[in-house]
């Protein structure tokens, strides 16, 4: 008997230990930070390859100063919509990243999907998949609902505003209140093929310019220590994107001028999340072409489709000219920001937050027509066509 209950025991420890090492190399191969259902390196290509080579714009119509005027329903403005859906078509355009916000969700959420929806039967009428962005943490951090304010002249995106906005963001215990515009958003399109993505959250940790400009008053404070609330934000949205399992890839992009994006350990904590938790990498790059080629070797080490949903800075040598040979030599996907100039106000620098203009500048900073049609530079429109349609 006492040889039976040796072996038993010996059985049980070993048994025991087995089931350790196990747990162990799934914790060595899963870092904790990691989130159940990411998607594996294999279903995420798969995803590339069905989707090929994407190319279009952040689509936000130019009769709207941001993402409220947008899709409020007495500013849903379906007939500017559909006339820039068409010419970003006539482009070769296939995809369109779009802004949300949580406070539409509150307002009216059957209403708010069913505008989404119209939008998507549009633009899926002239081929176009839509990348649906849910947070953003850049530039005015009180947004309210109702009418919106006036571009400030010859400022650019003087009426952007973030989501959910500094209130709810520098209170953590206020995050739940975004649950439900999370996954209900999800939920609705988790299955729609005209939604090839969720981009869960905009440019974490940007500090808006509005806190220490005193030239735009009444703008509101930002939020103090933000990298934590946005981190802890990020956190909760991945999780709950993730209860929703939707068929499309989650994705929050790095946006940050690190020296490296290549190394996990140098990357802050955000990014770190981010990369980790994203089933594609986005990335957004403003800089020249060595920087972005740069940046596109560092995010090649992760093995995963690579989308850049933001680029094309003029001023700054980042044109179509230059960066869409290379994102489609490494099969990048390219999402640049603007397309018909209007109350965003874009074809202004950065800058002109701080310095006076008074005209269109000679070189636009973003965006490629006027609401008229009238191209920044019909050389670059043949550009564009020739690289997307021929």
């Amino acid at each position: 008997m006492n040889k039976y209950l040796t072996n038993m025991k010996t059985f049980l420890n070993l048994s025991i230990l087995a089931f350790l090492l196990l747990l162990l190399n799934q914790c060595q191969k899963r870092p904790n930070s990691v989130l159940e259902n990411k998607w594996s390196e294999d279903r995420a290509w798969q995803w590339k390859k069905e989707n090929g080579w994407m190319v279009g714009t952040n689509f936000n119509p130019s009769t709207s100063i941001n993402q409220l005027e947008f899709w409020q329903e007495d500013t849903f403005d379906l007939e500017t919509i559909e006339r820039e859906l068409e010419w970003s078509a006539e482009l070769g355009m296939n995809l369109h990243r779009v802004y949300l916000h949580n406070l539409l969700w509150d307002q009216d959420s059957l209403g708010f999907l069913k505008r989404i929806d119209n939008y998507l039967k549009i633009s899926e009428s002239y081929g176009i998949k839509t990348l649906l962005v849910l947070l953003d943490d850049v530039w005015h951090p009180v947004p309210k609902l109702g009418k919106q304010p006036e571009p400030i002249p010859y400022v650019h995106n003087s009426g952007w505003v973030q989501a959910p906005g500094s209130a709810i963001l520098g209170d953590s215990l206020r995050h739940g209140e975004l649950k439900n515009y999370i996954k209900g958003i999800i939920s609705h399109f988790s299955d729609d093929n005209r939604v090839v993505g969720w981009d869960l959250y905009n440019e974490p940790d940007n500090i808006s310019p509005s806190n220490s400009n005193p030239k735009y008053p009444g703008r509101g404070p930002d939020v103090k220590e933000k990298h934590i609330y946005s981190l802890s934000l990020l956190k909760k949205t991945f999780k709950w994107a993730r209860e929703v399992n939707p068929s499309q890839p989650l994705t929050v992009g790095l946006w940050k001028k690190p020296d490296s994006w290549s190394a996990l350990d140098s990357l802050s904590p955000i990014d770190k999340f981010a990369i980790l938790n994203s089933d594609v990498i986005s990335f957004h790059a403003y800089g020249n072409l060595n920087e972005t080629k740069k940046k596109i070797e560092d995010l090649e080490k992760y093995n995963r489709p690579l989308l850049c949903t933001e680029y094309l800075a003029r001023g700054g040598d980042n044109t179509f000219q230059k960066m869409l040979p290379l994102f489609k030599e490494k099969e990048v996907a390219a999402i640049n920001w603007g397309f018909v100039a209007g109350k965003t106000n874009t074809v202004f620098p950065w800058y002109s937050w701080e310095e006076q203009f008074d005209s269109l500048p000679k070189v636009w900073h973003h965006d490629i027509y006027l609401p008229d049609k009238t191209p920044f530079d019909k050389k670059e429109i043949e550009f564009i066509k020739e690289i997307l349609i021929n």
